[in-house]
């Protein structure tokens, strides 16, 4: 019994049960370092998780990003190679012209189709392109979608005009 008189030494809280530093109710669960710990291991490990989902989801917008400006530099490189294709008329916003290789291996645009060409172009043929107003070149096969969209809104809005 000796030992119980010193085990507590001190001024005892004399505050509120809710503010004292230690449990003061025989009803209230036991607190232990054991269990403290325990706490501060879930909660650090929640942290944990949850800023490791922050930083994957920071990690997968630096790769779309990235994807991104790859994919712009590489529209640009081609624009500019287009451009500098050879050309004996003036290039118009808005129109089709049409890429060939000459046997030589010289790139030249033309305003004339494989199609317009009959059976047997002259040179061999590439693809077509529209030239675009800010000076960009949309490949006209890939621009199929967008021309469906737009044919289909011109017949939208010849039927709202009719009577």
């Amino acid at each position: 019994m000796a030992d119980e008189e010193h085990k507590y030494s001190g001024p005892n809280h004399q505050g509120a049960a809710r503010s004292a530093p230690y449990p003061v109710s025989r009803l209230g669960a036991a607190t232990g370092l054991v269990d403290i710990a325990r706490q501060i291991a879930g909660a650090d490990a929640a942290v944990a998780t949850h800023t490791h989902a922050r930083l994957r989801v920071i990690a997968d917008q630096m790769r779309a990003l990235q994807d991104e400006a790859r994919a712009i530099l590489e529209q640009a490189r081609r624009d500019q190679e287009l451009h500098r294709a050879e050309c004996a008329f003036k290039r118009i916003p808005g129109k089709v012209y049409h890429l060939y290789r000459s046997a030589d291996g010289r790139t030249l645009w033309s305003m004339l189709s494989p199609a317009d060409w009959g059976a047997s172009p002259p040179h061999e043929f590439i693809a077509s392109y529209r030239l675009e107003a800010d000076q960009s070149w949309t490949d006209v096969r890939d621009d199929a979608p967008r021309q469906d969209a737009e044919q289909l809104v011109r017949l939208l809005l010849a039927r709202s005009e009719a009577p």
